[in-house]
């Protein structure tokens, strides 16, 4: 039995070929961008902050930008990050990561909204028998006495922000609701977006029909992919951001 992820799977949809080299291949590859280097900071600055709140202790702001400012200084590697085009240095990725930071402790200080994981592991069973299964790992989960809901909180360090109709057609945060419906027999599930570059919160929510949709859905892309024998190159803009492309024929001209 194979376990997918949703990175995995939308990375096939984005481009059968680098999903072939990623996951077929397992071609490893040191070049990363300075993206998602930005990304994993913000998102452990986050994590140490909650994981001290459930000590019940709420760090200062000036403790959230040194921990970050800490974890950006020992893991830079300016031989491994690239930047996609020429408009901005490492050091405005830096300073966006403190920016992301300071607009989100104002905005959501004293962080009381009742957080019961961290990180957390979900596993969703796309079939009966079991066979096909979903991972993944939910930023935060919050349980909402106030409106007896469960909350799925998702970090987003993208610049763009979507469009209500891409985030009512998101597959991911709605997949794990599945696996916390399941897990706390609840159907009160709230999911939660945080576009961090916009100070921004964007709420949604699935219905148990669509959720049943989405699973039939997920699982049929499995199975293609699983069918794939021949795995094309996509050129899209993502493209500029891929880490393969000395790989690719697109870039090298190599079949």
């Amino acid at each position: 039995m194979t376990i997918y992820s949703h990175s995995r799977l939308e990375t096939f949809k984005q481009c059968p070929l680098r999903y072939k080299f990623k996951y077929i291949d397992k071609i490893k590859i040191e070049k990363k961008s300075i993206e998602s280097f930005l990304g994993s900071k913000v998102h452990e600055t986050l994590e140490w902050l909650y994981k001290q709140i459930k000590k019940e202790k709420i760090p200062s702001i000036d403790e959230v930008i040194i921990k970050y400012i800490k974890s950006w200084e020992n893991e830079f590697d300016p031989s491994i990050y690239y930047i996609v085009g020429q408009k901005l240095t490492t050091k405005d990725y830096f300073e966006k990561g403190i920016k992301f930071l300071l607009d989100y402790y104002q905005t959501n200080y004293p962080f009381n909204e009742n957080t019961i994981a961290i990180e957390k592991k979900v596993s969703i069973s796309l079939d009966e028998s079991e066979n096909y299964k979903m991972v993944g790992i939910i930023d935060r989960l919050v349980y909402n006495e106030e409106i007896d809901h469960y909350e799925i909180h998702d970090y987003k360090t993208a610049n763009n922000l979507p469009s209500l109709e891409k985030i009512e057609t998101d597959k991911q945060l709605p997949l794990y609701s599945i696996a916390i419906k399941n897990d706390f027999n609840t159907e009160k599930i709230r999911l939660i977006w945080h576009y961090l570059a916009y100070n921004k919160k964007i709420y949604s929510k699935r219905t148990n029909e669509q959720l049943q949709q989405l699973k039939k859905e997920t699982l049929e892309l499995i199975k293609k992919i699983e069918n794939t024998k021949f795995f094309p190159y996509n050129k899209t803009i993502l493209c500029n951001w891929c880490e393969f492309k000395e790989n690719c024929p697109v870039f090298n001209n190599k079949p």
